[in-house]
């Protein structure tokens, strides 16, 4: 996708160097920042420099890569990869790509060592690229039929960033919004502004502005009211760990926006490559929910009249404040789960029938 016309991905590997957008600086800053060890891969993980479930599997991948350029030794690359799982604990393709990376290096002689893992950190992102293209095109054939029902703007409403930024690029939730966008679909979107971070203000509606597609940033409890008014077609959410009987879990706040749909009977989906999905797990409540610090409750950050980021406190000095990163939304409150095989019911039946 595009940067002021100009086409990128999250991540790339240049000169024994993995490149990435610092997507703490967007939307005032354009900055790619330069990870040149494995321990940067961790700290861009953890201070979301990088963000969104499949790019940080992609992140882990190239650090080891790194791990392997800085000290190639079996007992430093099986170091770091405990690390980086660490890292991050909710999403998925973190563990995913780093115990797929393992399976690949473990055994492989130091001579070649570094030559397989980048092949292999490469085809981990040339596959979500391919994914997220594919559920671009399953998810574009639902907006078409509510296009084809309204005959004008479809109304979508989306919640924290699963664009491009999110993945390598296309995205999840937005892959079938570009995609139907680019086919003449005239769409709108409702951006959840997605308090803490507000992801969607300052990514999810950013990534929009610059494909020149139509939105609005919303305060993340509008859109219940939007939804009884009308104004909202179609639901598109992304996830970070999605279990085999369908629950879902995905940025706080998607479990009310599940919910208030339900009620308004709004079709509410989920997008996401088959790296997200979590066939192990078999109770939401065994899903490490992280809560990171609450100074990303008590502190906003933004643009002063210098046109300079900075951070000022908007809580009581001594108020406590609870961080949770994540919820859980019940498969019954999903209408379908949009993959790159297909669109399917959220259930084990409809996941197992997709991915035999």
């Amino acid at each position: 996708m595009k940067i002021d016309g100009k086409s990128y991905k999250t991540i790339w590997f240049e000169k024994n160097l993995v490149k990435i957008i610092d997507q703490t600086k967007l939307p005032h800053q354009f900055l790619i920042k330069d990870l040149k060890t494995v321990k940067d891969a961790i700290n861009a993980i953890k201070s979301m420099e990088v963000r969104g479930a499949p790019l940080i599997g992609a992140t882990a991948a190239y650090g080891l890569v790194l791990s392997i350029i800085e000290k190639n030794d079996l007992s430093y690359l099986k170091k770091s990869s405990e690390e980086l799982i660490a890292s991050r604990p909710t999403a998925i393709n973190l563990k995913w790509a780093v115990e797929r990376m393992m399976k690949k290096l473990t055994g492989m002689n130091e001579a070649d060592i570094l030559k397989i893992a980048l092949e292999e950190a490469k085809a981990i992102t040339e596959e979500d690229i391919k994914f997220c293209k594919y559920i671009g095109l399953n998810g574009l054939k639902i907006i078409e039929k509510i296009a084809n029902k309204k005959k004008n703007i479809v109304n979508i409403l989306t919640h924290c960033n699963a664009g491009w930024l999110a993945t390598i690029d296309w995205g999840t939730a937005t892959s079938p919004i570009y995609h139907a966008h680019q086919k003449g679909i005239k769409v709108h979107v409702w951006v959840d502004e997605t308090r803490p971070r507000n992801q969607g203000a300052n990514l999810t509606s950013y990534e929009l502005n610059e494909e020149g597609i139509s939105n609005t940033v919303i305060t993340d409890n509008a859109g219940g009211i939007l939804m009884q008014r009308g104004q909202v077609d179609l639901c598109i959410v992304g996830t970070d760990r999605t279990l085999s009987n369908g629950d879902v879990c995905n940025k706080i706040g998607t479990y009310l926006k599940a919910l208030a749909a339900k009620e308004n009977n709004v079709p509410f989906y989920v997008a996401l490559p088959s790296s997200t999905i979590d066939w192990k797990t078999k109770d939401h409540k065994q899903i490490p929910i992280e809560e990171r610090d609450s100074e990303e409750l008590s502190h906003v950050e933004g643009v002063d009249k210098d046109n300079k980021i900075s951070k000022v406190r908007i809580y009581p000095k001594n108020s406590k404040a609870m961080n949770l990163a994540f919820d859980v939304t019940p498969a019954k409150f999903v209408t379908g789960l949009i993959t790159e095989k297909g669109v399917c019911e959220a259930s084990e039946k409809g996941l197992k029938d997709l991915f035999k």
